[in-house]
């Protein structure tokens, strides 16, 4: 028998992890398009769509679809595309970062959570 253990914070955190895989996964596809001529760099404003998935959990809604969004202020080359590896680089190592804490944070909360569970025994 496979136990589930859901609480209001592991919902919380697990939208934080999902929301950190989607900036990864836009970061990877921004790194893929480099060469693509006309190719426009996308990402997601993180804090405002993590404060949109605690108001979906709080709600009891099922998550949101991420608003992508072209990034603005960047310098495109001639061939249209601003597409810059050192930034994208350090995106994916935030993005990274935000995961394993995310992790962390989840791995707490179950430990909590069945520390409370066999707290009797």
């Amino acid at each position: 028998m496979t136990m589930h253990i859901e609480t209001r914070l592991s919902e919380e955190i697990t939208r934080y992890l999902d929301l950190a895989a989607d900036e990864a996964k836009l970061t990877a596809a921004n790194m893929a398009n480099i060469d693509t001529p006309g190719y426009r760099t996308v990402g997601l404003d993180f804090e405002a769509e993590m404060r949109e998935a605690l108001s979906d959990v709080e709600g009891g809604r099922a998550p949101a679809k991420v608003r992508v969004k072209a990034v603005d202020g960047l310098i495109a080359r001639p061939d249209g595309n601003n597409v810059s590896m050192d930034r994208e680089s350090l995106d994916l190592a935030e993005a990274q970062l935000k995961f394993k804490t995310g992790v962390a944070l989840l791995r707490e909360e179950y430990q909590r959570a069945m520390d409370a569970i066999h707290a009797d025994k």
